[in-house]
């Protein structure tokens, strides 16, 4: 069997977050393998309550750990590095990675006992990283974190060139301009495939620089009567460098709130790609001073229940209280699913009399992702012999491919699991893999398939119900079956109490029951849960799931 290359997404294909993408080149069966990002995404309450995180199925990568030459982290985003940590182990490989990501993945590492030594610090091209029968060079390109980049990927069948995520930005006011020389230099021998971030597909103006933005929030926050806070991704560091500008021009000390925004900001300085960023004073300071004289930058621009945001619009954090007259700006981007949030803390911060501004004209913010006509330009500059979108839902990736086809570029619509043979001149899809997702609940990974969210959903929604009988040596009840209920309505349709409903119902049941029944804990816990149910529905119009608990003496 002749080798071949293949590019298999794991995460990321098909939906916005838990990047992880593989390359490989070899045998069928016997590549040697890359993989491009390790990220996580967020949990919400209606889909998976009580997950801390979610992680991209690694089940395919652990079985092939002796293959794996090496991981490539294009940027710091929690959605591209966040999972790292709990993955490391299982994998096994060295992690690459540019200064500023380096020093993320390694806080990551160590949180998790890990050595950071695993981490080794690259430098963009033209330093090239061998991993067997690879050759990877990182490409610095703008994006909405410092040194992002795409990565150039050689191999025998011919060059990949993987955008990470980017924007067309030569004005980027913290990490890499757009360099088009670079990328005109690297595909102008041939470019095999263009695997290309495909967020913004649908938005057809071009991007803004985030240089353009500064001026305008300076103006608002000049304008503005009491203290203004304002929030956006932690890791936005030209963002957090725009707004503690603006702050000083408007004659504002700046204050950093929650403890992401100020590692991000720790890591930026440590690494020395963060300067001329504003001396910041403590909370205890700020309270000291006149509130025209202060603003705050804080964590929680999605609306996350535990963030600084969050804490102050309930009304205090760290000492410090919002009111009337002050001003809360959302310097970012809802992204898809965090809307209930974020209208959540903005009608909280209404109700404390702050006047919230957020971002719905696109005066105060611009995106870190390629709108339509930066992807139109980058494929115009790579001309890849095909086009593979990722970083984006199905209906992105969908419309990635016709923007390809339109200006004569074939293209291939590749979403999680699905592995694409990129050997000679016509890319097939050659197996599709099972993938799925992780929770990491609490300390525990678990899968999405094993039943544990499912349930836990089954009981916000219905109700729980215990019910225990005990058994004597005789095999008889001793006494009648009690029971116990947790998230249900104490009485029902009959004013009676609902345990004492259901109690009477087991009861009868447990009376007349046969011996027979008696002596089979299968068949009694069975029936015990199926009457408990439907005497709960009747009576309160529910039916909850049950436990069963039977003891028996001797």
């Amino acid at each position: 069997m002749s080798d071949r290359l293949i590019y298999l997404p794991l995460g990321g294909a098909g939906e916005i977050g838990m990047n992880a993408y593989v390359y490989g080149y070899g045998k069928p069966g016997k590549e040697r393998l890359i993989v491009v990002d390790l990220g996580v995404t967020f949990p919400d309450m209606d889909g998976t309550p009580g997950v801390d995180l979610i992680l991209p199925d690694i089940a395919w990568l652990r079985e092939r750990k002796a293959q794996i030459d090496g991981i490539f982290i294009t940027h710091a985003h929690e959605d591209h590095v966040g999972a790292i940590g709990h993955y490391w182990e299982q994998l096994g490989a060295p992690v690459y990675a540019r200064p500023f990501t380096a020093n993320i993945a390694r806080r990551k590492l160590d949180e998790h006992g890990h050595p950071e030594s695993v981490v080794k610090v690259v430098q963009p091209y033209p330093e090239m990283i061998a991993c067997g029968p690879m050759t990877v060079s990182y490409l610095p390109i703008s994006h909405s974190i410092p040194e992002s980049a795409g990565l150039l990927i050689d191999t025998p069948e011919g060059r990949v060139l993987h955008s990470g995520d980017f924007k067309i930005d030569e004005t980027p006011v913290v990490g890499d301009p757009w360099n088009e020389t670079l990328w005109e230099e690297v595909s102008k021998d041939g470019v095999k495939a263009l695997v290309c971030d495909s967020t913004n597909v649908f938005s057809r103006d071009p991007g803004r620089s985030e240089a353009s933005i500064g001026d305008a929030i300076a103006e608002m926050m000049k304008e503005a009567k009491g203290m203004v806070v304002a929030t956006t991704f932690a890791s936005n560091i030209a963002r957090l460098k725009t707004l503690a500008i603006a702050a000083q021009k408007a004659e504002r000390s700046v204050v950093l709130l929650g403890r992401a925004m100020r590692r991000m900001v720790e890591a930026a300085t440590d690494v020395g790609i963060l300067k001329g960023f504003p001396s910041v004073v403590s909370p205890e300071d700020a309270l000291q001073m006149p509130r025209e004289n202060v603003m705050l930058l804080v964590t929680g621009s999605q609306g996350e229940r535990r963030a600084a945001s969050a804490q102050l619009a309930q009304g205090n954090y760290m000492g410090i209280k919002l009111t009337d007259g002050d001003t809360f700006l959302f310097s970012s981007k809802t992204i898809p699913g965090n809307e209930r949030g974020v209208i959540r803390i903005m009608n909280q911060l209404s109700e404390l009399g702050v006047d919230v501004v957020d971002d719905a004209g696109g005066k105060y913010h611009v995106s870190g992702h390629a709108n339509r006509p930066d992807l139109e330009r980058l494929h115009q500059i790579v001309k890849p012999q095909v086009l593979i979108p990722m970083h984006g839902e199905h209906r992105h990736l969908r419309e990635h491919v016709k923007l390809g086809e339109a200006s004569g570029l074939s293209g291939i619509l590749a979403i999680n699991g699905m592995m694409i043979d990129l050997s000679r001149n016509q890319p097939t899809v050659t197996e599709y893999i099972e993938t799925g997702r992780t929770y990491l609940d609490g300390s525990v990974q678990v899968g999405a398939l094993d039943g544990v969210v499912r349930n836990r959903i089954r009981m916000a929604l219905n109700g729980h119900l215990i019910v225990t009988l005990i058994i004597d040596e005789n095999d008889e009840p001793l006494g009648d079956p009690w029971v116990e209920t947790n998230g249900l309505a104490e009485t029902g349709r009959n004013n009676a109490a609902l345990v004492d409903v259901v109690e009477e119902d087991l009861s009868q049941f447990v009376n007349r029951a046969d011996a027979k029944t008696l002596r089979d804990d299968v068949k009694l816990e069975k029936e015990l849960k199926s009457i408990a149910r439907r005497s709960a529905q009747a009576e309160i119009g529910k039916k909850p799931e049950v436990t069963v608990i039977v003891s028996r003496l001797g």
